[in-house]
């Protein structure tokens, strides 16, 4: 398949889907039945350490994140991890690298915020095959659209406004979800992505553990040829909505020109909607990494597009 011309979005979609498998139907639906653990005032915030449904039997754990005054419905962000043994803790800001602490400073820039922990990460040990999925990505997917239903669920958050943020696996993830559910009004991809074949050399093995999606090894042998969908229809379903992209020069996970690839694709769907300036990107002198720098210009990114 042409990447420049890859199809209509519920065609790249479907091609997704045959990868990923298909996304659950409303049938799998229950009850949010969120459940507050734990809730402890910090400067500027209160913290949230809380679980909540997301189909027959399976529980996510999170952190929800609100500011510490509220006078008006809020925009809500959702931020995800990266491959990190604590999961949602690195994003609430108790451990692993500062630089990645977005949802503690997203909710003290005044934004609900809400970091889940992935499949295999922090409290989270469901095995997603278990429950039926050929992809742990695709239960990702569902499970961060069932966190859009619990931002979407709170008072506190305008249901317009929302958002995903996430940085490597993170970033990725966000893409997905984003894809999947227009609710998603911004992205912020830090260190997400680049073309498979230019990923690793084309060597798609990092897809396509139990972690990501198997079939890649399977049923596309690891072949960035044989697959039936890339980066830039991802993007491609995505625009014209916002997307900020972290892409830093030194990135060994994901090579920037690929990324530069894939922008360049996508690049013109943006302006043609008359919408250039929600397409961004920002490619910072480091390795894998959110720098400030980057995180300034991506919460500025999201302000202006969430400020009506």
């Amino acid at each position: 398949m042409s990447r420049a011309d890859a199809g209509e979005p519920h065609e790249i979609l479907e091609a997704m889907q045959a990868v990923m498998g298909t996304l659950p139907g409303k049938d799998r639906r229950v009850p949010l039945d969120v459940r507050v653990e734990e809730e402890l005032p910090l400067p500027g915030v209160v913290r949230r350490k809380l679980s909540f449904a997301v189909e027959p039997g399976d529980r996510v754990p999170a952190y929800l994140f609100l500011p510490e005054v509220v006078k008006t419905e809020l925009p809500g962000m959702l931020c995800l991890h990266q491959t990190t043994a604590i999961g949602k803790s690195e994003p609430a800001g108790l451990g692993g690298n500062p630089n990645l602490h977005y949802a503690l400073e997203l909710a003290k820039e005044g934004m609900i915020t809400l970091a889940p922990d992935y499949p295999g990460y922090g409290d989270y040990k469901t095995d997603a095959y278990a429950l039926g999925y050929v992809s742990t990505t695709m239960k990702g997917i569902w499970n961060h659209r069932c966190a859009l239903d619990l931002l979407e669920s709170l008072p506190e958050v305008d249901v317009g406004r929302l958002g995903s943020i996430g940085h490597s696996l993170g970033g990725h993830n966000t893409l997905f979800v984003a894809a999947f559910d227009e609710r998603v009004r911004v992205a912020v991809t830090s260190c997400g992505f680049t073309s498979f074949s230019k990923y690793m050399g084309g060597d798609l093995s990092g897809w396509s553990h139990d972690g990501y999606m198997p079939r890649i090894a399977g049923r596309y042998g690891k072949d960035p040829a044989q697959m039936p969908f890339d980066f830039p229809d991802i993007l491609t379903v995505i625009a014209p909505r916002a997307v900020f992209v972290n892409a830093p020069v030194s990135d060994a996970n994901f090579e920037i020109s690929g990324v530069k690839d894939c922008l360049k694709i996508v690049r013109p769907l943006y302006e043609k909607a008359q919408a250039g300036s929600f397409l961004a990107a920002v490619h910072p002198d480091c390795e894998h990494d959110f720098p400030a720098t980057a995180r300034a210009a991506a919460y500025a990114f999201i302000r202006k597009v969430l400020a009506d």
